[in-house]
C-alpha cells in the first residue's frame, strides 16, 4: 500500500494580507498576466535559497535552479545525472522550507486567483 504524499498549500504562517503584499511587490509595474508571472519568477529566482533537497514521488532530489517556461515556473530537479523540470506549484518542499520559500507561497496564492 502506498502512503499518500501531502503537498502543503502553505509553507509558512503568512496571512492573506501578507501574501497580497508580497504579490503587490512582485507585480508593481506589470501590465498583464505574463508580466506578473515574470515578476513573481524574478522574486523566486532572486530570493529562494538554492540548492536544497526534497523528495519527488518518494525519490530524493536536489533543486539546483528555477526556470520560467510557458507552463509557468518550474524547479530543475537533479538526481545523479538525471534532470527533470517539475512545476514549482507541485513541488513538495522540505520541512523546514528553504529561505525565500514565501515567494513560492505567494506564487501559489497568485495562481489560485487566476
Amino acid at each position: 500500500m502506498c502512503a499518500a504524499v501531502l503537498y502543503p498549500a502553505r509553507v509558512s504562517s503568512l496571512s492573506d494580507a501578507e501574501l497580497d503584499a508580497l504579490i503587490a511587490e512582485a507585480v508593481v509595474d506589470c501590465y498583464d498576466e505574463y508580466e506578473q508571472l515574470s515578476g513573481l519568477f524574478a522574486m523566486i529566482e532572486g530570493d529562494l535559497a538554492l540548492p536544497f533537497e526534497t523528495e519527488v514521488l518518494g525519490v530524493p532530489v536536489v533543486v539546483r535552479k528555477v526556470d520560467l517556461r510557458l507552463s509557468g515556473i518550474v524547479a530543475i530537479c537533479h538526481r545523479a545525472r538525471l534532470r527533470q523540470a517539475i512545476g514549482i506549484l507541485d513541488l513538495p518542499l522540505p520541512d523546514p522550507a528553504p529561505d525565500g520559500a514565501q515567494w513560492i507561497e505567494a506564487y501559489r496564492w497568485w495562481a489560485a486567483a487566476q
